[in-house]
């Protein structure tokens, strides 16, 4: 049943905001996929931070041209039965999922997409896929934070526990 011109304009707007939201969106070929795997898909990208939409190429191509301006550069990868997942928070961790499901999962090729308003390549995905996660990127300036301090604990603790092993072997030989 064809959806009318008012659920269209709906959906367009809904696609637009996505693409305004997000801070990265990148495009995979779903053809072949099973229901229930696209559902893994989803569930695994939503605990990532991302949200994963089936839609359709002209509403995209419509989208984009209106006012999703910062993700035209995606036109190029609107071909065949697409999804596009939108990474709203962590886009090391988002791809990696994206990256690992389709690797695990033949039928879902990752295409390209887009971040910070340039096009991004199959390459650029698998990049952004080995950066580190921003909670590990964020234990590392803690620990780091933390090292001189920690250093600085163990040179005065080491004084203090050294004069106490010194009383004792001074006890222990006058006792002997």
């Amino acid at each position: 049943m064809a959806k009318s011109k008012v659920t269209k304009n709906a959906l367009r707007a809904e696609i637009e905001k996505a693409f305004n939201k997000a801070s990265a969106a990148v495009v995979a070929e779903y053809q072949g996929v099973e229901a229930n795997e696209l559902a893994e898909l989803r569930a695994v990208l939503h605990n990532a931070g991302c949200e994963l939409k089936v839609i359709k190429n002209t509403l995209a191509r419509k989208a984009i041209g209106g006012e999703a301006t910062k993700s035209r550069e995606i036109g190029d990868f609107l071909k065949g039965q697409i999804a596009v997942a939108y990474f709203y928070g962590d886009v090391a961790s988002g791809a990696k999922e994206l990256l690992k499901f389709s690797k695990d999962h033949e039928k879902v090729v990752i295409l390209g997409g887009v971040l910070d308003e340039r096009k991004i390549t199959l390459a650029d995905v698998k990049a952004l896929a080995s950066l580190p996660s921003k909670e590990e990127l964020l234990a590392r300036i803690v620990g780091t934070l933390v090292a001189p301090h920690r250093g600085l604990l163990t040179v005065i603790n080491g004084v203090s526990s050294g004069l106490v092993r010194t009383i004792a072997a001074i006890k222990d030989q006058k006792a002997s």
